[in-house]
């Protein structure tokens, strides 16, 4: 009876107490200072990988396939740069190194953008995304004679093609104004891109000055709010020291946002006035619309050397900047005097320089403290070709934001007391947040370090991070320390601080559309729509349309 008693119990435990095997995931993160700018939230904690997405952030122990010790270090979402020209290997590698996930060129974006998508499907370390290049999209309406390839970004736009529609003495993207035909053009042309899921409506309108009207600003900006799309701007006068001319340029932008209701990125808002651009901006947000602006932490600007403001008028007599003092050449490791800026802008119009602008060493601390004021680094490629991903980085030519911008904001709140949660809000959170309220839902699920979202996660040690590239030739594009893990997608692509060959990057995109929403525009039907309709009374007393006056009024 005994013997009996005792498998009858034993039986009943089994039934009570079923034996769970314990849950494993892809990658665990143990032990990291895990930090979300969205919930605050702040702790020592385990973190479970599983399928590309955050499963658990837990005290508990946990076990996976892989394990990564972030002891003494944080654990935080990865970064997302909205202004991200590093689109080959080299450059790629490096941004990698900075901590970046997600690389969106929202500046000088793209053209054919479906091809330009497939061009970086199972090939791209990094997410990836881009807008509808206003640039290359008046390139192909006002410079027909250019040859253009199956699909164009910043390393072709800014130098092949803009010295092609140059060639024939007329610089038709950047000069010529476009009449109702061209802009309908133009705007066609939009439309099929956001047909085709662009991210929003980019544009180099500081390049191209002379030739943008205002009234094509309101209705480029139209086109993407019609689609619930953003609007972005290198805006006119950026970089003029002149007031008020620097602020009509976002001055532009944002009245034409705010009449549409529509998000908006100020790009590069990191020159004179930019503290004018930034009240107005906070106090648009304040009354409920999405618009914000971005910056880098440097003291020099970098783009082609053929660009229209490099013209002497305009750089010395409108800039007050002296080329031997301000232009250097990363390649010739030198600054440029006039004739030398001539001579090499014309041997080799897409070459990058640098330029310098003291100011903006004494406004830099400020921008670490300013709310909304993303980081997005104008990250340049490499000019090594997409496949440089063994070039080594003491080969690239160029400005050292593409290696350094992330390190360098988090060396620089550590050094001037910047919480470390307002820098990360930065550059992870607010870019995805401001995206993510357009309806874009990649960027919903990323730039938190939530359950459930994306596993793009940056692990760096808030001590010892920091930048390492410098302005002097063979240092430019020295990779960042202290960044020794970067995940994308729950794949490891930074793995102890050596850049992996991981393909792990997924688009950003909208979806595609069956059906465009732009409607051509005409004289008639703007009147109609805008003016009060008339009438004539003919001899009889009737309107011309039919019936009485007071019917026609009706």
């Amino acid at each position: 009876m005994k013997t009996l008693a005792s498998s009858i119990c034993a039986a009943a435990l089994l039934v009570s107490w079923p034996v769970v095997a314990q849950e494993t995931y892809d990658l665990v993160i143990l032990n990291g200072q895990v930090m979300d700018p969205e919930t605050m939230l702040d702790a020592q904690l385990n973190v479970g990988v599983r399928d590309g997405r955050i499963a658990i952030i837990t005290a508990d122990d946990i076990t996976g396939a892989r394990t990564l010790d972030a002891t003494d270090h944080v654990v935080t979402a990865g970064f997302i740069d909205t202004h991200f020209h590093a689109l080959d290997g080299l450059s790629l590698k490096m941004a990698a190194r900075d901590g970046v996930t997600t690389g969106m060129d929202l500046e000088i974006g793209a053209i054919k953008v479906d091809e330009w998508y497939n061009a970086k499907e199972g090939a791209w370390p990094l997410n990836y995304g881009t807008g509808i290049s206003h640039e290359g999209v008046r390139l192909q309406v006002h410079d027909p004679e250019v040859e253009l390839p199956d699909w164009a970004d910043a390393p072709v736009l800014l130098g092949q093609l803009r010295a092609d529609g140059c060639a024939d003495g007329v610089c038709g993207w950047s000069n010529t104004r476009s009449d109702l035909e061209h802009l309908n053009e133009v705007l066609s042309l939009m439309d099929e891109a956001y047909r085709q899921g662009a991210l929003g409506f980019t544009s180099t309108v500081g390049y191209m000055t002379s030739g943008v009207t205002t009234f094509e600003m309101y209705k480029a900006q139209e086109l993407a709010a019609r689609y619930g799309r953003l609007s972005t701007a290198h805006v006119r006068f950026h970089g003029n020291p002149v007031n008020p001319e620097a602020q009509l340029g976002t001055d532009e932008i944002l009245a034409n946002a705010l009449a549409l209701d529509a998000p908006l990125i100020v790009l590069h808002n990191n020159d004179y006035g930019w503290w004018e651009n930034e009240e107005k901006l906070q106090k648009a947000r304040a009354q409920g619309y999405n618009v914000w602006s971005e910056y880098y932490p440097y003291d020099a600007a970098s783009t082609s050397i053929s660009s229209e403001f490099f013209q002497p008028e305009i750089y010395k007599g409108v800039f007050g900047a002296e080329y031997e003092d301000t232009m250097y050449d990363p390649i010739a490791d030198k600054f440029l005097t006039e004739d030398e800026w001539k001579q090499t802008s014309e041997e080799d119009p897409s070459r990058l320089v640098v330029v310098f602008s003291k100011d903006r060493t004494k406004w830099l601390p400020y921008w670490l403290r300013m709310p909304h004021m993303t980081v997005a680094s104008d990250a340049i490629y490499s000019g090594k070709g997409v496949d440089s991903w063994d070039v080594p980085y003491t080969e690239y030519q160029g400005h050292p934001r593409t290696a350094g911008t992330r390190a360098k904001v988090l060396r620089l709140a550590r050094e001037q007391g910047v919480p470390l949660m307002f820098a990360l809000a930065q550059m992870n959170y607010w870019p995805a947040m401001h995206l993510g309220n357009t309806g874009l839902e990649a960027m919903q699920e990323r730039g938190r370090m939530q359950e459930g979202m994306i596993a793009d996660i940056a692990i760096f040690d808030p001590e010892t991070v920091t930048d390492n590239a410098t302005y002097t030739s063979g240092e430019q594009g020295l990779p960042s320390t202290g960044i020794p893990y970067v995940i994308v997608n729950g794949q490891v692509v930074v793995d102890d601080s050596e850049f992996q060959k991981v393909w792990a990057g997924q688009p950003i995109r909208f979806e595609l559309r069956d059906r465009g929403e732009f409607k051509p525009l005409n004289e008639e039907d703007w009147v109609q729509q805008f003016a009060i309709s008339t009438f004539t009374v003919d001899g009889s007393g009737a309107n011309s349309a039919g019936g009485s006056p007071q019917e026609a009024q009706k």
